[in-house]
């Protein structure tokens, strides 16, 4: 690697897990080595309930948890390690008026692309208020990665068109495919790369002197936001490749 970071930002699904599978032990230990270094954040649509289960436990309970920085729900909440619990640093929730409309829209545009009759067999909720984010997951949130494979090999031509609906239908607010299957709605301007600019603000670290890893960094890909902001970028296929390039930064 020709670039040498200051902080490393990281998505989560795809990137440093398969989707919604818990982070392993080894990179765990991973990312503990590297919070020695430097600070790092992960940001991801995923609700802060999801990284409790999903990412936190991977981690050594030594590491140093004041340079970790958590950005739930596409970067609409940031959380940080104070005082010895995790604490909300902001968040970006939708107005109780607001949910409502959300939800009414996306019923009809679910009716207009053919997504509105959940399929035969669903794991958990298929519509997850996430309070500053509201995600569509069409076979539930909890689907096992084989079966979310196969509905992308099959059905993400609709989750484009529902994308492609909400966009119009609700310009209000923003909407991005995440992962697999889901879709991901939160307030305007509220994505990632928001996120690396309040990050910046927080850590006193500027966006150009950033590395962020993801595994959808082309264009439409969820990660693709980011991109403007000018941060160095590292696309990854998944876990071992993320691996590898935590290894090369800190042979550094």
């Amino acid at each position: 690697m020709d670039f040498t970071p200051k902080l490393v930002a990281f998505d989560l699904d795809g990137t440093l897990a398969e989707s919604k599978q818990p982070v392993t032990k080894e990179m765990g230990e991973l990312l503990g080595k590297l919070l020695q270094k430097m600070p790092v954040a992960v940001m991801s649509g995923a609700g802060f309930p999801q990284f409790e289960r999903q990412f936190l436990p991977a981690l050594p309970t030594d590491i140093n948890f004041a340079h970790l920085y958590i950005f739930p729900d596409s970067a609409a909440q940031c959380w940080q390690y104070k005082h010895n619990a995790w604490q909300t640093v902001y968040n970006k929730a939708f107005t109780h008026e607001e949910k409502e409309h959300i939800m009414s829209v996306l019923a009809q545009a679910l009716a207009e692309v053919g997504l509105s009759h959940a399929p035969v067999r669903v794991w958990g909720e298929r519509v997850e208020d996430r309070d500053a984010e509201i995600a569509f997951s069409p076979l539930g949130q909890q689907a096992p990665l084989k079966e979310k494979e196969v509905w992308h090999k099959s059905h993400d031509d609709m989750r484009q068109k529902l994308h492609e609906a909400l966009v119009r239908e609700l310009p209000e607010f923003a909407n991005a495919t995440g992962g697999l299957t889901t879709i991901d709605i939160t307030r305007k301007g509220i994505t990632k790369a928001y996120g690396l600019g309040e990050l910046a603000k927080m850590s006193g670290i500027p966006i150009s002197s950033m590395l962020y890893v993801g595994d959808a960094l082309k264009e439409g890909g969820n990660d693709a936001v980011v991109i403007p902001t000018g941060i160095r970028t590292q696309e990854v296929s998944g876990p071992i490749e993320t691996a590898k390039v935590i290894e090369e930064v800190l042979a550094q």
